[in-house]
């Protein structure tokens, strides 16, 4: 049994938990033994076959997914996923590595310094956790099946899908769980997707570039041509073509021929590729884009594409959360048009961030009143400089108080860097075998995709994500670009979500186990973790509120409660399962001491307690009502040691004494 947030659970039989764990070890038995066989042939024909029926049945809802596992109660089928044998994406360009055919590939191996240029020949199986097809080489007389897990999707929309001719940058040929041979991608950064209209376009093939290179006009016509296609396809709402295409035309547009005889050619496709950048959430590229933009020149024409240019650059810095950055470029635009109402407004909203971010001064009410379910997230800062991080003996890194925090105040707030909330289609949960600690745990991978897709939109956090705990530490190199786009380590963020990700809880409707909302809160990951906390977070949409819950001094580590169950034995258990260590703090201390008997006589108080506070409700409750609470908590608090509990808090009384502090003030 696994715990999700708010109470969910999710049940496995114990026959289904065993199917798990004997499917993945059959596989890695396997795939020992097979270590560097040479790839047996494929009858191309039935392969194809294969796949087109198996994409039919998907797309009709009724294709098996051998990789799905069925639970009991709320759970429903999730998919299972082994994790525990990592390996690190490709950190070289393309142009370095070395061609290679299917017929080169060797079982369980990873072909380090190999690229392999395949085309789809069959439609994709688009299953909850994978997508698969049939790709042939250049050659086109060898066929093999395309696996990508789990992160298969590119701004909405399937990788494999998507175009029909991919590199692979040093391919992984593995089986899958059910012995099928297959390449398999694990790291988005590992694929490179080759956008037909963009192979296909002989405009912009590097040969005919190369041909060009001392035509002006025909260069200049190549690139004029991707930037008109781009803006097709922006006023089609094909973003990603719309940004492939800018960014061919960029290629040629800043080759010297061009840019040396026409500079406004590459800062007219900069700005328009800042726009789709924007609209794409690449945000990194968007303020770069829109500062290669600026002409800086004096005429009427110039300062208005210049303005426009700053509040690209602003909108990006802003949602970036570099609001003094922001806060310079709609300065700047505000000089170049001062009758923009946008940049004011946008400077008033930056004094608004500016302060939060500053005092920790925030207006609760009315970020409350501004949320909902279509607007689950907070326009607000983060105030973190009551803190900061350093050595925690016996713990790796904690939070510290840098002054002193009375009781009730805030000692942090902060924007959350990524949250699924369970209404979105982002949101999925799966079952995830790791057969490092032969553990069978719930894991939000829906976090874990959408926090992979940040970091490939905007490489400048991929440092301050991968700066926290995980077991997979990677190869150690923290290479988070190549000539090719950003790299990010699936992997070690897979382990940063299990370890660090937090349940806002359900703040927008019905949720269950299956579909539980999670978040990533860089700052506060630092926090760890004891029964006996000094603070307590709330969630407000994606802003986490952390108050002291008594007074705490400078130099003071900071604690809150990762499983806040009055359980001794329920709390070591979840504490264990999700975060791989046994709290040893002074209750666990003395609770660890206490009989079983009497732990187990606490427990079904504690629960009676629990019904009792679920059922009579605290406002206008009779005088006869709060005797009987006063009864259960008493009776609660004489299972507690007098000596041995001196100074530790009695945890489960807690509810009831809630109930009855607001009960009696009622009286």
């Amino acid at each position: 049994m696994t715990s999700q947030n708010d109470g969910n659970t999710i049940f496995l039989t114990e026959q289904e938990a065993e199917r798990i764990r004997n499917t993945v070890k059959d596989r890695l038995k396997k795939c020992s033994e097979l270590v560097g066989h040479a790839r047996e042939p494929r009858d191309s024909k039935a392969a194809i076959s294969q796949a087109t029926g198996a994409s039919l049945m998907a797309d009709m809802g009724g294709a098996p997914d051998p990789n799905m596992t069925q639970t009991k109660g709320l759970g429903g089928r999730l998919p299972a996923l082994a994790i525990g044998q990592p390996y690190p994406p490709c950190i070289v360009s393309l142009q370095d590595l070395q061609p290679m055919k299917l017929a080169d590939l060797q079982m369980d191996t990873h072909h380090r310094g190999r690229r392999l240029t395949v085309k789809r020949v069959s439609p994709v199986v688009t299953l909850a956790a994978r997508s698969w097809t049939m790709v042939q080489d250049e050659a086109g007389d060898e066929t093999e099946r395309l696996e990508v897990c789990l992160h298969k999707s590119r701004h909405g929309e399937d990788v494999l899908e998507s175009a029909s001719v991919f590199v692979i940058k040093e391919p992984y040929f593995t089986l899958t769980d059910q012995g099928e041979a297959t390449i398999r991608i694990d790291h988005p950064s590992d694929l490179i997707v080759c956008r037909d209209e963009i192979a296909n376009s002989s405009l912009t093939s590097a040969n005919e570039v190369n041909d060009y290179a001392e035509d002006v006009p025909a260069a200049e016509k190549i690139a004029r041509a991707c930037k008109d296609k781009g803006n097709a396809a922006l006023k089609q709402q094909n973003l990603p073509l719309a940004h492939a295409k800018y960014t061919e035309g960029l290629k040629v547009a800043r080759q010297a021929v061009v840019s040396n005889t026409n500079p406004d050619l590459v800062r007219d496709i900069s700005r328009n590729r800042a726009y789709v950048n924007l609209l794409l959430n690449q945000l990194d590229e968007a303020k770069t884009d829109a500062k290669a933009s600026l002409t800086g020149r004096e005429d009427q024409r110039s300062k208005d594409l210049d303005s426009k240019a700053y509040f690209r650059a602003g909108c990006a810095a802003y949602n970036l959360g570099e609001y003094q950055e922001a806060k310079g470029f709609f300065e700047e635009q505000q000089k170049l048009t001062p009758g923009d109402k946008d940049a004011s407004a946008n400077l008033r909203r930056i004094e608004i961030r500016l302060r939060e971010q500053e005092t920790g001064s925030y207006n609760l009410k009315k970020i409350r009143a501004g949320l909902s379910r279509a607007r689950p997230r907070v326009d607000a800062a983060s105030f973190i400089s009551n803190t900061k991080v350093r050595d925690s003996p016996g713990r790796g890194r904690g939070l510290f108080a840098t002054r002193d925090i009375p009781a009730g105040e805030i000692v942090m707030c902060e924007k959350a860097f990524c949250v699924v909330w369970s209404h979105e289609n982002e949101a999925l949960t799966a079952m995830t075998y790791d057969v490092r600690d032969d553990r069978i745990r719930v894991s939000p991978v829906g976090l874990s995709k959408s926090t992979v897709q940040k970091l490939l939109s905007n490489s400048s956090q991929i440092e301050r994500v991968l700066d926290l705990y995980s077991n997979y530490q990677g190869d150690g190199k923290n290479v988070s670009r190549t000539e090719d786009g950003p790299v990010v380590d699936t992997f070690r963020v897979h382990d940063i979500i299990s370890r660090n990700a937090f349940g806002p809880g359900s703040q927008y409707g019905e949720e269950g186990p299956s579909n539980a909302s999670t978040g990533l809160w860089i700052w506060a990951a630092y926090i760890n973790h004891s029964c006996i906390f000094n603070a307590k977070k709330e969630c407000i949409g994606d802003l986490m509120v952390l108050r002291a819950t008594r007074p705490i001094t400078a130099g003071e580590e900071i604690f809150h409660s990762y499983d806040e169950s009055s359980d001794y034995d329920a709390r070591q258990t979840a504490l264990m399962t999700t975060w791989g260590f046994e709290c040893n703090c002074a209750l666990c201390a003395a609770e660890k001491a206490d009989d079983p008997a009497v732990r187990k006589k606490r427990r079904e108080l504690a629960r009676e307690a629990d019904a009792f506070v679920e059922r009579e409700h605290w406002a206008n409750a009779k005088r006869l009502t709060i005797v009987k609470a006063q009864r259960l908590a008493r009776a609660i608090d004489n299972t507690y040691d007098g000596e041995r509990y001196k100074g530790v808090p009695h945890v489960a009384t807690r509810r009831i004494q809630e109930w009855l502090a607001k009960a009696s003030s009622r009286r």
